[in-house]
């Protein structure tokens, strides 16, 4: 799952807040990125920070709202890309790490 953010600490606001309630595994922080998008009708272009998590389909829904409700946007963008396949020792550590026993 993913979402952008003004600024750094935004970005490190929410995943760190998202990773304390056990939402998300971990949290990976890039930027600032050059973004180039459409908003209230015009053609925009700014800086933004990238914030990836990873997380479970179980998990996922509960992450979104925490993204929604965190993040300093009226309309944050949350995407997210589904696993297909990943290591089993990896994929039990994220499951383990998202356990609301955690």
């Amino acid at each position: 799952m993913t979402t952008t953010t003004p600024d750094r600490a935004s970005a490190a606001k929410i995943a760190t807040s998202a990773l304390a309630a056990h939402l998300a595994a971990t949290a990976q922080i890039t930027g600032p990125v050059a973004s180039f998008f459409w908003h209230l009708g015009e053609q925009g272009e700014g800086e933004e920070w990238n914030v990836t998590f990873k997380t479970t389909d179980a998990r996922y829904a509960e992450l979104e709202a925490h993204i929604v409700a965190q993040h300093p946007w009226d309309k944050p963008e949350v995407t997210a890309v589904e696993f297909v396949r990943g290591s089993a020792d990896y994929l039990r550590w994220l499951e383990e790490s998202t356990s609301a026993e955690a």
